[in-house]
């Protein structure tokens, strides 16, 4: 009979025959209710690289005081397929597309203007450009299809410069969304169906991280334009999948093990919601936290990647709650199929990661130093690694506005087709003028125009140095002393060059804010967590070293297999935040369940115990993450390329080698030393000893926790 003083619990009645049904109307109205409300919302369109009190970002704000501020020059740039000379004939045919360029400009295009080489040959157009890169997309697409009709024959002609670059990179991204959306689906579909080894199962964990997704894709969307951030949505949609793919394989994992001793599949969720959840939240909690602590960062768009990546993935967590719950009740237990777990069915599952556990806790020195070895290895990738690329380099496709800048920087000045501008009082504008050509490297410096009440000019300043390269970089140094040396003047130098110099010193600012403010929020859950301070120091302190390993990995690929030199800006700490975020993660899982484990088996037979049970779950939803973010390698942008890498690899590490090897060994070799100062786990002082026959002999059954006399009690008399 069951017992009068027993009261169900919030998982009970999620999972109950008709609690689930409820939960998943609800759940489903809800959705309907959010999607509706959020349908129209659309992002802000702006990428701004550097930091917004930047000098080159208040030069461009007083640029837009300017008359025809909107007006910006492309340049085409045309040179003979053959590499001769440019002809008088050439020229003339040149001089005939300027009335075809006139079609989409502003003003009156100018050239053509031959390089001293008599190789290649400029056409300037200026055009208006509109608030997004997309907006001008249109009209240089426009202007090039005009160029294609008129091209004269055995000329070769490419239209270049700031805007042409931002419609390139726009273009790119036609479609790329959709394309990272359905690869993504399509990773994690493979894999979950290789997990679960069922062709119906893995259909109910896709259908809701795929509606969290939409879901998140449209609050995202709406909470940047209401505070006008800016942000990466694909980064945040593999956030979404990856992150709730990987607490729906804890969930499901715990739930078909319960299976194997419960007659009750309700029950059995019930459960393994109970023993899961508080791993799930607080993996959650750990990695919202850590992205919140992108709010201080000065670049715009890591600034509002934070706030929207932590709100898909709270989106992502109440799916997986309060979502994946009803819906697996609903199907019952032959949702397994065609491999239902059922009491009495002989377990397999585990025992070559108890094998495994048991090895590296017999032998944890010899353990230890192989696994710090690998990463130590890993780490040398870290010689010599330098960080940031030129806009030729951001492509992983070639594009047409970086072919043209090759061609401009092969026969005119470096600079010429990306100027760098100076804003200064106009009294003192020919004292501006003659400091700034005098400065190294500078071919010319004139104003070219003043503001409407004549206090300020606006200074065009042409580098013989390509734009982004060392000497063009430093130089933007030079000339900003030179320039503020000018009493009165309140010269500020801006342009594309000076805004890579101050998003290089913002994103160097970022890392060294953001990256202590990652470590201290992930010991924090940890301290809490466990109850101890030894176990999250040295946990921390391996995360620091697998992602460190990681990322100088990752480098060392991109060097190797794909020829880029560099890293790009963003690259060292969103990779950073990721790692150290997502492998407190596993982290929390493996330890979260050892600690409970511990309380009737002692440390050592405790951590073989989460590792045999962990181990599975553990490894999979690793090896979906890193799927899921490299999969950002079919977005054309090398920044997206090196990230997916760089995480890819070092969740792989992490899972195989950390949580395997690393971990399991450090808690063998310290034993119940490892929860200091706080009280043992309940049996830990009990002695077991680690044998060969361990390994083979079957698990006793733990709820994830040491289960009470009185939680026996409800348990049996809970009503199924």
């Amino acid at each position: 009979m069951p017992s009068s003083s027993y009261r169900p619990r919030f998982s009970d009645r999620l999972t109950s025959r008709r609690g689930a049904w409820l939960a998943l109307g609800l759940a489903l109205l809800v959705l309907t209710l959010l999607f509706g409300a959020f349908s129209g919302a659309t992002a802000p369109s702006g990428n701004a690289q550097a930091p917004q009190d930047s000098e080159s970002a208040h030069a461009a704000d007083l640029m837009a005081q300017f008359p025809n501020a909107d007006r910006q020059s492309v340049l085409v740039v045309a040179s003979r397929d053959d590499g001769a000379e440019l002809s008088d004939a050439d020229i003339a045919d040149l001089e005939a597309v300027l009335p075809a360029l006139d079609e989409h400009t502003e003003a009156p295009s100018s050239g053509p203007m031959i390089s001293d080489d008599g190789h290649a040959a400029l056409l300037v157009a200026p055009i208006a450009v509109g608030e997004s890169n997309t907006e001008n997309a249109t009209t240089i697409e426009a202007l090039r299809d005009s160029i294609r009709e008129h091209s004269p024959t055995g000329m070769s002609l490419l239209v270049t410069g700031g805007p042409a670059f931002g419609a390139d990179i726009a273009a790119a991204f036609d479609g790329a969304n959709i394309t990272l959306l359905l690869v993504t689906v399509l990773i994690v579909a493979v894999l979950l169906i290789i997990t679960y080894r069922s062709p119906v199962l893995w259909l109910v964990p896709l259908i809701v991280i795929a509606l969290a997704d939409g879901l998140a894709g449209r609050v995202t969307a709406a909470a940047a334009s209401l505070w006008d951030l800016q942000f990466d949505a694909g980064i945040v949609s593999v956030l979404v999948f990856g992150a709730g793919t990987n607490y729906a394989l804890l969930l499901i994992s715990r739930y078909r093990e319960e299976l194997l001793t419960a007659d009750d599949h309700r029950r059995a969720l019930s459960v393994a919601w109970r023993r899961t959840a508080p791993a799930i939240l607080a993996s959650n909690v750990t990695v919202v936290l850590a992205l919140l602590t992108l709010v201080l960062a000065v670049i715009p768009g890591t600034h509002g990647l934070g706030i929207t990546s932590a709100i898909g993935l709270l989106i992502a967590l109440a799916a997986v709650l309060l979502v994946l719950p009803p819906a697996l009740a609903i199907c019952g237990r032959g949702v397994f199929w065609p491999f239902v777990p059922r009491p009495g069915v002989e377990r397999s599952q585990g025992r070559a990661w108890r094998s495994v556990a048991t090895h590296v806790v017999r032998r944890p020195a010899r353990s230890l130093l192989a696994g710090l070895a690998l990463l130590a290895v890993m780490s040398a990738g870290l010689w010599g690694i330098s960080v940031g690329l030129d806009q030729i380099e951001k492509f992983r496709v070639q594009s047409e506005s970086a072919a043209g800048l090759e061609v401009v920087s092969a026969h005119f000045a470096g600079g010429e087709a990306q100027p760098i501008w100076v804003v200064a009082d106009a009294e003192q504008a020919d004292d501006v003028v003659d400091v700034a050509a005098a400065v190294p490297g500078v071919v010319r410096a004139h104003p070219v125009a003043s503001t409407e009440d004549a206090t300020l000019t606006k200074i065009m300043v042409t580098s013989q140095y390509a734009p982004s390269t060392p000497q063009s970089l430093e130089q933007i140094g030079e000339l900003r002393a030179a320039v503020h040396a000018v009493p009165g003047a309140d010269a500020v130098v801006g342009g594309a060059v000076a805004t890579d110099v101050d998003a290089r010193a913002g994103n160097t600012q970022d890392l060294w804010v953001i990256a202590p403010l990652v470590l201290v929020v992930s010991l924090i859950v940890l301290l809490v967590l466990l109850r101890a301070v030894m176990a999250p120091l040295l946990l921390i302190a391996v995360n620091v070293a697998s992602a460190l390993a990681a990322i100088g990995a990752g480098a060392w690929l991109s060097r190797v297999l794909f020829d880029q030199q560099s890293l790009d800006l963003q690259v060292p700490l969103l990779s950073f935040l990721f790692l150290v975020a997502l492998g407190i993660d596993y982290t929390i899982f493996l330890v979260h369940r050892a600690r409970s484990e511990s309380a009737s088996r002692g440390t050592r037979q405790g951590m073989i115990e989460a590792v045999t049970h962990t181990g599975g779950v553990i490894t999979s939803a690793g090896i979906v993450l890193a799927a899921v973010f490299a999969a950002l390698g079919v977005l054309p942008l090398v920044t997206l390329g090196q990230l997916g890498l760089i995480v890819g690899v070092g969740v792989v590490v992490d899972t195989l080698v950390v949580r395997t090897v690393i971990i399991p060994a450090l808690f063998s070799a310290l034993g119940d030393r490892i929860w200091w100062p706080g009280a043992r786990p309940a049996g830990a002082s009990r002695t077991i000893a680690v044998s060969a026959d361990s390994a083979s002999a079957p698990a006793e059954r733990l709820d994830g926790e040491a289960e009470s006399t009185h939680e026996r009690r409800e348990r049996i008399a809970e009503p199924s």
